[in-house]
């Protein structure tokens, strides 16, 4: 089930928002299952994002398992009644690539790789590692990197980020009703492709 504000576009996901509710009271448990839920998306998340010189100075799971850690760490920032998880979280993983690409010029020329702290729960750093050599979110990898360019800011605006069809709308320049139905149908490509559509909020 899902519930929606008037208006706003794609639902939030109930799911995800209880099992987050739960972790951000320290509940070890449910933190494990909230990532298992939510880390396909940011692995591949992170696996698209980052690329080009950064990837030479930073390993795209760095960035996952750091995201994880700070989320962890900075639960009580978090307002469950205002922004769904699954958007604050991708909030932090864009932090952490801004932060590792002023680090990169930075250090440019010192063929040095960006430091990332490593203090992620156990369950995320082994959750992060498994996802990335699943055959899923391989295949799903492949499939958004032949995808135009108006599709894969779809891709991971709505499908990986989770943001609403308004929000996703305001990036891309497009009325809501029309990101709905063109997230509809790549959504629909994905599931008659077989490439990892599950993963996709």
């Amino acid at each position: 089930m899902h519930s929606i504000p008037p208006g706003d576009g794609l639902p939030a996901d109930d799911t995800t928002q209880d099992l987050a509710r739960a972790a951000a009271r320290g509940d070890a448990k449910r933190f494990a299952e909230l990532c298992e839920r939510v880390a396909p998306a940011l692995v591949a998340w992170c696996e698209l994002k980052v690329s080009g010189p950064l990837r030479e100075a930073v390993d795209p799971l760095d960035i996952a398992q750091e995201t994880w850690c700070r989320a962890w760490k900075r639960f009580h920032t978090w307002n469950p009644e205002t922004t769904p998880f699954r958007a604050w979280l991708f909030r932090i993983a864009k932090n952490v690539v801004l932060e590792c690409l002023r680090r990169t010029r930075q250090d440019s020329g010192s063929g040095a790789r960006a430091e990332i702290l490593h203090e992620a729960p156990d369950s995320a750093t082994t959750l992060s590692r498994r996802l990335a050599r699943e055959e899923g979110v391989q295949a799903l990898l492949a499939w958004a990197r032949t995808l135009d360019a108006e599709e894969y800011a779809m891709f991971m605006h709505v499908g990986l980020e989770g943001l609403t069809y308004n929000e996703a709308g305001e990036r891309l320049g497009l009325l809501k009703d029309t990101v709905a139905k063109r997230w509809q149908a790549l959504r629909e490509r994905a599931a008659h492709a077989g490439r990892g559509h599950d993963y996709l909020d």
